[in-house]
Parts: structure tokens; C-alpha cells; sequence
């Protein structure tokens, strides 16, 4: 099987240097920062207050502090956010423009696992690879192995657990404070998780974003993005069984392995 080697072009990085860097990140992300260390790859959020996703975001820890990986189209809002809390945090936030790859399908040298899962291949932050893939093929890989994408989030909506980041290595849940914790925290200990996102598959091209899925009259939940052939939904667990449509085509879910069948 030949390795595929996909550029992101959809991704952009955040540099966060410094004496205070990896401490100041430690008390915003859902994820343990204070313990990256350099060359580790972790997969994190950053939230609101409230516990809605505001960012996505890879931690790539390094001698000088952590790179942050993160939706290219949010990459200034996510530095203003950092602006606004760094106060008297002695670090350098500043925008990196190196090439990020992803890997998949074999090895691939000089590409650090995926911390989400290891079926997802890895990550590259210095663009030395030769692509033989496209930005279109790893999204439909992500999608076969029905692992959300940045873009099936919506901005201060979605909560963290909605998006499978609990089971995707997303929420550290021992490390301590972090900005959303509460509401994060109180969702996973009670298990009051009516929602999750998972792949829906179908024929022709993908309904349009927000598109209801129906179990009969019964709304079950909301298309996020895809393919032709397959997308992201964010369904109710209660309302799986049954014949599901999206505008009147007939549409099947399929159960990610990374989802024990008790959650889903």
C-alpha cells in the first residue's frame, strides 16, 4: 500500500514562545500543557466560558514553547484570543507560516503520530514531504474513520464532547482548570451527552450544512460538512434506530470504532 502525503493547505500555525508559554496555555486548553514536551504532538480545544468550542488545536511542544495547529481561517481570531488573556504572561504570540502535511494509509518518515487515533496517520510542521494526495483525499479518509473536521464545529455552539473530543484525546480531564471546564466536566461525570457527531453516508453529493436528518417526522439531528457520498452529522443517540432521511434521501449511520457501542 502506497503512503499518501496530503499538504493542509486549511491549516496554519501560532507560534507561543517564551518563559511563561506553556504555562499560560496550561490554564486555557482542555489539554495538559505543562507536560508536553519537546517533539510531543497532543490534540487540544480551546473554549468559551460557557464550554463551546471556540478553536481546534494540535500542541506541538518545542524547546522555546509550543506550536499551535489550527483551522487556517481561524488562526487571527485564535492569536487575538490569546492576546486577550495573556495580561502580564511573559510570551510571544506570533503567526508561522510553514507548510503542514498530513500521512496516511503506511510510515512515513518525519511525521509524528495523530494524537486523535492512530488509523489517522500523522502530521508534519516543516512541509519536507512530496505530496502525492490532496487536501480532498485526507478529508475523506478522516471521514471513513468518521473523525470530525474543524469546519463540522460550529463557533461557540458546539460543545467539546458533542465533537468526540473526550474520545478522541481532546479533554484532559485529571490536569485541572481550563477555560469551560465546568460545563465540561459536569457533562462527562453525569453523561449527559444527547448528541455526537458521527459519518452518515448516502448517495450523490452532500446536503448543504444544517440540512435535518429525520427518523420519520422526528428530528435526529443536523448535517455538518462531507462528500459526495458521506458527512459529519450531529445526531441524537436516542433517535439512531429507524429509517433516516435528509431531504428525502435515505441516509445510514455508521458507528466510528472509536465510539463503544455503550456511548453511542
Amino acid at each position: 500500500m502506497t503512503t499518501c502525503i496530503a499538504l493542509l493547505a486549511d491549516r496554519a500555525l501560532v507560534g507561543v514562545t517564551g518563559p511563561d508559554a506553556r504555562a499560560f496555555l496550561h490554564g486555557l486548553l482542555t489539554q495538559d500543557v505543562e507536560g508536553l514536551a519537546p517533539g510531543d504532538l497532543r490534540f487540544a480545544a480551546l473554549l468559551s466560558p460557557p464550554g463551546r468550542l471556540l478553536f481546534d488545536l494540535f500542541l506541538l511542544g518545542r524547546d522555546d514553547g509550543v506550536l499551535l495547529d489550527v483551522a487556517g481561517d481561524r488562526r487571527e481570531a485564535l492569536m487575538q484570543r490569546l492576546a486577550m488573556y495573556r495580561l502580564r504572561a511573559d510570551v510571544t504570540i506570533e503567526a508561522v507560516d510553514t507548510p503542514l502535511q498530513a500521512a496516511w494509509n503506511g510510515p512515513a518518515e518525519g511525521f509524528l503520530p495523530d494524537p486523535r487515533s492512530p488509523d489517522l496517520g500523522g502530521r508534519r510542521y516543516d512541509g519536507a514531504s512530496t505530496p502525492n494526495a490532496t487536501g480532498a483525499d485526507y478529508r475523506a479518509h478522516q471521514l471513513a474513520l468518521g473523525v470530525p473536521a474543524s469546519g463540522d464545529a460550529v463557533v461557540d455552539k458546539t460543545y467539546p464532547i458533542e465533537a468526540d473530543f473526550d474520545l478522541l484525546h481532546g479533554i484532559d480531564f485529571q490536569k485541572g482548570c481550563f477555560v469551560g471546564q465546568e460545563t465540561t466536566s459536569r457533562m462527562w461525570r453525569r453523561g449527559a451527552i444527547r448528541n455526537r457527531m458521527m459519518p452518515i453516508t448516502f448517495e450523490g453529493p452532500p446536503p448543504a450544512m444544517g440540512a435535518e436528518v429525520l427518523n420519520g417526522d422526528l428530528r435526529a439531528g443536523e448535517v455538518m460538512t462531507g462528500q459526495d457520498g458521506a458527512a459529519m452529522a450531529l445526531l441524537r443517540l436516542d433517535r439512531l434506530d429507524g429509517a433516516l432521511t435528509v431531504d428525502g434521501r435515505p441516509v445510514s449511520v455508521r458507528r466510528p470504532a472509536f465510539i463503544p457501542a455503550a456511548v453511542a
